[in-house]
């Protein structure tokens, strides 16, 4: 077996100079090496930097596969002659627009409801003293 040197079985902390603990590498994946690191011997500071650095590298990683991802899609989108939106239609312009207000609340004129969705507690609370939904109208 080849000789490693010291930089494969360490990998020097890019702030303090200090090195994190490394096994040997266990295998070579077209031309990575990958190693395990010895974390029941790293500090508590040595892990926290260790898991920053991994998320970094999982946002980075995540991206980076989104991105093939997509390209990929595209790539088959052209070949069959199809474009994204032919493929799942147009969004509706109207969605998240405000609707205006069709009923308001005689003693608190900024409570308000479109008639859209639940029922607000104060016009629920009218209606349950006999009150007609239409007398809140605007």
């Amino acid at each position: 077996m080849a000789r490693q040197s010291p930089a494969v079985k360490r990998i020097s902390k890019h702030k303090e100079g200090k090195s994190l603990p490394l096994k040997t590498p266990t295998s070579v994946i077209t031309g990575r090496i990958e190693m395990a690191l010895n974390i029941d011997r790293m500090s508590l500071k040595e892990l926290q930097e260790l898991e920053a650095r991994v998320k970094k590298a999982l946002v980075v990683a995540r991206d980076r596969e989104k991105g093939e991802l997509k390209q990929q899609v595209e790539s088959m989108l052209a070949e069959a002659g199809l474009s994204l939106s032919e493929l799942y239609g147009e969004r509706s312009a109207a969605r998240g627009k405000t609707v205006a207000a069709k009923y308001v609340n005689p003693d608190n004129r900024s409570e308000t409801w479109s008639g859209r969705g639940r029922r607000p507690l104060w016009l629920v609370a009218k209606l349950d003293k006999g009150a007609s939904q239409d007398e809140f109208a605007i």
